[in-house]
């Protein structure tokens, strides 16, 4: 079985170093094995005994294996909860729930990784200017898809609206009402 690649054992390790309850919830899954699959690449690492990850051992047997669809990196898009909402997982419940807690509840404090390397103010300044600038990303692509979505619905009719068809689902079921209420009658004089 393939390992996870190196440098992202380690970026997971640094993480680790940083959440002593993250380590704490897995030490006592030390020794178990488990899988990630996200087509075409399968990779698996080893929970160790201080609670970080390593690259399986040959005897190691697979207790969990998380499969992703192959749109994830759009998922991710949308935040960890979608990843998690569309991964199915298999095997040990227990072990699952534990690594399913870990990664969704698991943060990258980059402020203060970089404060270590261009000090404390030159950091908030990055990470607040690179959240602002994400934001901004954010609603563009929201007014985009709003602007879309408006032209298709009046501008260029490819799309009905929400109301329209609403309304069309109201009439469909009066009218499937009315040939019920027809039938009953025809019913009644045959």
């Amino acid at each position: 079985m393939q390992a996870l690649p190196a440098p992202l054992l380690a970026a997971i390790n640094h993480l680790l170093g940083r959440a002593a309850w993250a380590r704490e919830k897995l030490v006592p899954f030390a020794g178990h094995s488990a899988q990630i699959k996200l087509p075409p690449f399968e990779a698996a690492f080893l929970i160790g005994a201080d609670g970080f990850i390593s690259a399986p051992t040959l005897e190691a047997e697979l207790e969990v294996s998380i499969s992703l669809p192959a749109a994830t990196p759009l998922l991710a898009l949308q935040g960890k909860d979608a990843v998690m909402r569309a991964a199915h997982i298999e095997g040990s419940a227990e072990f699952a729930e534990a690594l399913g807690f870990v990664i969704r509840n698991l943060r990258w404090d980059a402020e203060e990784d970089l404060s270590r390397i261009v000090g404390d103010i030159a950091a908030h300044r990055i990470v607040a200017g690179t959240r602002e600038f994400a934001a901004w990303q954010q609603q563009a692509a929201q007014n985009l898809a709003e602007n879309l979505a408006e032209y298709f619905t009046e501008e260029q009719p490819l799309i009905a609206r929400q109301k329209d068809i609403a309304g069309f689902s109201s009439d469909i079921d009066r009218l499937r009402d009315d040939v019920a209420r027809l039938e009953k009658r025809l019913q009644r004089l045959g």
